[in-house]
């Protein structure tokens, strides 16, 4: 068995994130994209190509608002958003014109390039299960914070008004988030959503969700689609048991594998599923799924497998916290769903630069995006500005043959991985403070005015 080397002797590549951005969103990515998702628009100064660029640098930079970042783009001051020569309005008329189909388009191609290049590196403790099926997904969704700039139609609005919200999809081998569904409508369905990105999932495929997801209606879906389902039990769903699998002592106490029919047949077909409960003393887990065969999912491998969900939980904190999409730059909808998108190519592109850990022994887990994050904007920032000056040397020497650095061997473009370990929690939690404004929220779609703005997207 290989020795597990010294955390302090192992460095991670802060610069690799901006590598990854920069090798696959190209001009050929961008212009393919856009031949395919066109309508009716034409290719303007501000090009796919460069507004990737600019809301990706958003994202890392984050300037204190949109303005501020279109001067620095204009007056290149900021080496890493695209040089334009445009007036702010152009770029404004411009996210207000593009479609969000060309951004999600951008993300899913740059989503499937990391796909088929990183192995699976997170997760390793349910390696095993994750051999017997082409993946196992974790689905959620969640909803964007508040709009903070009061727009003129909300001056009258005392609700807490919200730009939209999300759909995602997490790989829990991979530790990326495969899907991003942005809706300017925040109070969409969030079951009608997930039987739409249901679609693009393929065959076999385990998914993780919460009670939920946990109807005879979702089951059946995902019979269809030919994929496998486990959730935690909802309460209203009803179960007529038919047999019992097993029962034996586990964790402390008693689990139970039962085979039952689900659902009352109103709003689906019963459907044929395994209830899977433990409990100790005042504590029950329950969860349901449709792999009917306990060797290929054991009850105590599902049991085990179930925490994992909270996954994607960390996900939409680190989007919404590290990545700072809980600040929304605008109110547009095209708008909001680039800055959406611009978070999930960056988000994945992070998450690469952190499970390559893995190659020297340690647990990607192991890292703290909050404390890599940072760290690797500063170091991008230096990287950017080292191949400017790079290329104008170039230039300048159009026929000497030049030897530059390497600067990935550089002192700053790496990290020690002591200075990025997650912290351990205390064992005292803090709690959210309650706000009733949480309770009186609506989305812009809703609001007088905002469903012309909505269209828009």
């Amino acid at each position: 068995m290989a020795r597990r080397p010294p955390a302090a002797a192992t460095r991670v590549n802060l610069i690799r994130v901006m590598d990854l951005l920069q090798t696959h969103i190209t001009s050929a990515l961008c212009q393919t994209v856009f031949r395919r998702v066109r309508r009716t628009e034409r290719q303007r100064a501000w090009t796919l190509q460069a507004l990737v660029q600019f809301w990706t640098a958003v994202i890392l930079r984050a300037p204190e608002a949109l303005s501020q970042a279109l001067v620095d783009t204009v007056d290149q001051r900021e080496p890493m958003f695209p040089r334009i020569v445009a007036t702010p309005e152009a770029f404004f008329q411009r996210c207000r014109d593009l479609r969000p189909a060309f951004f999600a388009e951008v993300f899913d191609r740059f989503t499937a390039r990391l796909v088929e290049a990183v192995p699976p590196r997170y997760a390793a403790g349910v390696a095993p299960v994750r051999a017997r099926f082409t993946d196992i997904l974790l689905l959620d969704g969640s909803r964007l914070a508040a709009i903070a700039h009061r727009l003129k139609l909300l001056w009258r609005e005392r609700a807490v008004v919200l730009p939209g919200c999300l759909l995602g999809v997490y790989d829990l081998g991979r530790g990326l988030c495969r899907q991003l569904h942005f809706s300017a409508d925040a109070a969409a369905s969030e079951m009608t959503r997930a039987k739409v990105v249901l679609r693009a999932v393929a065959r076999d495929t385990l998914l993780l969700g919460d009670r939920l997801y946990c109807t005879a209606d979702f089951f059946e879906a995902l019979h269809t689609q030919g994929c496998w389902g486990l959730f935690r039990r909802h309460r209203q769903l009803s179960l007529h048991r038919l047999q019992r699998l097993s029962k034996r002592r586990h964790g402390g106490g008693c689990l139970e594998d039962w085979l039952v029919r689900a659902g009352s047949g109103v709003s689906a077909p019963p459907q044929l599923v395994r209830y899977i409960r433990w409990r100790a003393g005042g504590t029950r887990y329950e969860l349901l799924t449709n792999v009917l065969a306990p060797a290929r999912l054991a009850a105590a491998e599902a049991l085990a497998l179930y925490p994992y969900r909270w996954r994607i939980e960390r996900m939409y904190y680190d989007l919404k916290e590290v990545l700072n999409l809980n600040r929304i730059y605008a109110a547009n909808p095209n708008a909001v769903a680039m800055q959406v998108y611009a978070a999930g190519i960056v988000y994945n592109a992070l998450r690469v630069a952190q499970g390559e850990v893995a190659a020297a022994g340690l647990e990607p887990e192991e890292i703290s995006p909050a404390k890599f994050f940072p760290k690797m904007v500063a170091a991008c920032q230096t990287y950017v500005v080292a191949q400017q000056w790079e290329r104008r040397v170039r230039r300048l020497n159009p026929h000497r043959r030049l030897r530059m650095l390497d600067w990935r061997t550089e002192r700053w473009a790496s990290v020690s991985v002591p200075l990025l370990h997650v912290e351990a929690r205390s064992e005292t939690r803090r709690h959210r403070r309650y706000c009733p404004a949480r309770r009186h929220w609506k989305s812009l779609a809703h609001v007088p005015g905002g469903r012309r703005l909505t269209k828009l997207s």
